[in-house]
C-alpha cells in the first residue's frame, strides 16, 4: 500500500506492490496485503493497535492476509517522484512522527532498534558484496561507509515506524490522516524514522524538523540515508526496482560524495 490510486473501480483489482516476500492489492476502498511471513502480517496488526497516530481500519485479518481500509487524502510523493505538499504539510508530518517516538514503547525491537554491532557487521557484509559484485563503484561505497558510521551511536529508543516512506504517510491538505505499512516497527533509533522519510527529499528536511521540534543530529541523519541506501541496493535490484533511477537510492549516495 505505497501510494493512493484515484478513482479504482470497486470491481477492480490493482497491484499496488509485489515482490516474493509479500505482495499488495487494492479492491476499491480496500487494501488487501498477503504476506508468507504470519509473524509479520501480527507485527503489524499489534503496531497499529499500540501506535499514537491514526492508521488504517483493520477490516478483518485471516492468514495470510491483512485487510485495511483506505485512508482519506494523498502522500508528500514518493522516493524518485516529484515531492508535493507545502511547508506546513511536511511540517506537520513531523509533528506527528514526533507523537509516534513520544508514545509508550512497544514490547519488541524493530528494524530500526538492531545492535550498533550487528548492523555495523551486516553492512561491511553487504559493502564488500557491492563492489565484488560490480553492482556500486568501490569509491562510491567506500565514502558511504564512511558516513554511515556516525549512525553507530548510542540512542535512546523510541516507538518507531521502521519504514517511514513519504509514500507510507497520508495528508488531507496540512493534517495527517493516517500511517501505513507498520510491520518494520518496534523500538529503534527515532533518527532513523527521519532520515527514512526525508530520503531523495533533503529539501523538506528542515520543514520536517520544525514539526518534530527538537534539536537533530544532521550528520547521524546523513549516516542514515547512507546506511539505508547501501542496504537496499542489491534487494532493491534482486526483487523488480530500480534503486539507479532518478533521485532514488544511487543518488542519495553519489550525493554523499
Amino acid at each position: 500500500m505505497d501510494e493512493v490510486e484515484a478513482a479504482v473501480s470497486r470491481d477492480e483489482v490493482t497491484v499496488v506492490v509485489a515482490h516474493s516476500e509479500r505482495a499488495t492489492l487494492r479492491v476499491g476502498d480496500v487494501f488487501l496485503k498477503v504476506d508468507a511471513d504470519q509473524a509479520r502480517i501480527e507485527a503489524e496488526a499489534r503496531a497499529m493497535s499500540l501506535a499514537p497516530v491514526p492508521t488504517p481500519e483493520i477490516l478483518w485479518r485471516k492468514p495470510p492476509a491483512l485487510a485495511l481500509a483506505a485512508l482519506p487524502g494523498t502522500t508528500l510523493g514518493s522516493l524518485g517522484g516529484a515531492s508535493t505538499g507545502s511547508a506546513a504539510a511536511w511540517a506537520a508530518a513531523g509533528a506527528a512522527i514526533r507523537k509516534l517516538h513520544d508514545g509508550p514503547l512497544p514490547p519488541w525491537a524493530g528494524r530500526a532498534g538492531r545492535s550498533v554491532a550487528a548492523l555495523a557487521a551486516e553492512l561491511d557484509a553487504e559493502c564488500e558484496t557491492l563492489v565484488t559484485s560490480g553492482l556500486l563503484p568501490a569509491d562510491l561505497v567506500t565514502r558511504n561507509r564512511q558516513v554511515a558510521e556516525a549512525a553507530f551511536r548510542p540512542w535512546t529508543p523510541a516507538f518507531t515506524h521502521g519504514d517511514l516512506q513519504i509514500a507510507h504517510v497520508f495528508l488531507d491538505g496540512d493534517r495527517v490522516t493516517g500511517i501505513i505499512d507498520w510491520s518494520e516497527a518496534g523500538q529503534g533509533d527515532a533518527l532513523y524514522d527521519l532520515a527514512t522519510f526525508t530520503l531523495g527529499h533533503e529539501e523538506h528536511l528542515d520543514d520536517v524538523i520544525a514539526g518534530y521540534g527538537a534539536d537533530i543530529d544532521l550528520d547521524v541523519i546523513h549516516a542514515w540515508w547512507s546506511l539505508r541506501s547501501l542496504l537496499a541496493v542489491r534487494w532493491l535490484s534482486e526483487h523488480g526496482f530500480d534503486p539507479f533511477a532518478p533521485g532514488c537510492e544511487v543518488d542519495a549516495l553519489k550525493a554523499r560524495m
